[in-house]
């Protein structure tokens, strides 16, 4: 993953971290801050590894091993 990819991604966020200003408990600013923050951590780490194996049970090598 290069630099641009991941800003890339960052980017495609901005617009749903900017609209956390508009939640009325920081309850509900954290609960969506969170969600959003996993989904982009899912994404770069998918991005750098590769597309984790839908049974959490298999651990393969992943790409970055094998480079």
């Amino acid at each position: 993953m290069t630099k641009e990819e991941y800003l890339d991604l960052a980017a495609s966020r901005w617009d749903a971290l900017e609209s956390l200003q508009d939640e009325r408990t920081f309850y509900d600013y954290e609960k969506k801050f969170d969600t959003l923050w996993v989904e982009l951590g899912r994404q770069v780490l998918e991005k750098t590894v590769g597309v984790s194996s839908t049974d959490r049970r298999i651990k393969k090598k992943s790409k970055v091993a094998t480079e």
